[in-house]
């Protein structure tokens, strides 16, 4: 296991520590939250943590709960949430995130917005000084309107290009496809977000702001929490 994967399993622990028993939580997506899940499912076979429900984030993050015995919700069910897990893109000095590298971010936002707290997590090659100049911002989007997104979004500053799997549009969980849109930073990420919802045929953003309580980050100097400047 290399430095970061080891950054990334000691803040999925660290992460699942901090679940409280008797509780509804949100289950992100992604290689930090896979990590995560599994130690939350670890907690919950040993007795440190007892009457646990996630809601996952994603079809794949449901398999991966489904085969390690944590037990699974929905919203219709329990539609607030005590606390959501998820990792990040990049995470700004203000706790603005990036989100949806990994295909999921239009649950990942219904999730968080759902739970009274929110808890980012990732490695210190996560943390940013300026949104968008590391990787771009996903938008995922109705398909018939791709060529109109392209182009108002083109208007807006961006590279977008299609998400494809296998030669393929990649389909998100809930049917639509994805354009990663490339900036050279983002002076004004609200502004930005207000614009691209603006856009007919934009389902969702992958910025994600003023939603996270705290950031979990673990680094060379190990695990510690980071708070909106």
């Amino acid at each position: 296991m290399d430095d970061r994967e080891r950054y990334k399993q000691l803040v999925g622990a660290y992460a699942a520590d901090m679940v409280p028993s008797n509780s509804v939580i949100g289950l992100g997506t992604g290689s930090t939250a896979t990590y995560f899940v599994t130690a939350l499912a670890e907690r919950l076979r040993d007795g440190r943590l007892t009457n646990v429900i996630g809601v996952p984030t994603s079809e794949r993050t449901a398999a991966q709960a489904r085969r390690e015995g944590v037990p699974l919700t929905d919203l219709h069910t329990h539609p607030q949430l005590a606390v959501a897990f998820d990792g990040a893109d990049e995470i700004d000095p203000h706790l603005g995130l990036i989100k949806g590298l990994g295909g999921a971010l239009l649950r990942e936002k219904i999730v968080a917005s759902a739970a009274q707290q929110f808890f980012v997590f990732g490695d210190s090659t996560k943390s940013v000084g300026t949104l968008g100049v590391v990787t771009p911002v996903p938008v995922e989007i109705v398909d018939f309107a791709r060529s109109l997104c392209m182009r108002r979004l083109s208007a807006l500053g961006a590279r977008p290009i299609l998400r494809l799997r296998d030669g393929q549009p990649q389909i998100t969980d809930e049917g639509h496809v994805i354009l990663d849109c490339f900036f050279d930073g983002i002076a004004d990420p609200q502004a930005l977000d207000t614009a691209i919802h603006a856009i007919p045929g934009v389902v969702e953003t992958g910025l994600f702001l003023g939603m996270a309580t705290a950031a979990i980050i673990g680094g060379p100097d190990g695990v510690h929490m980071v708070y909106p400047q």
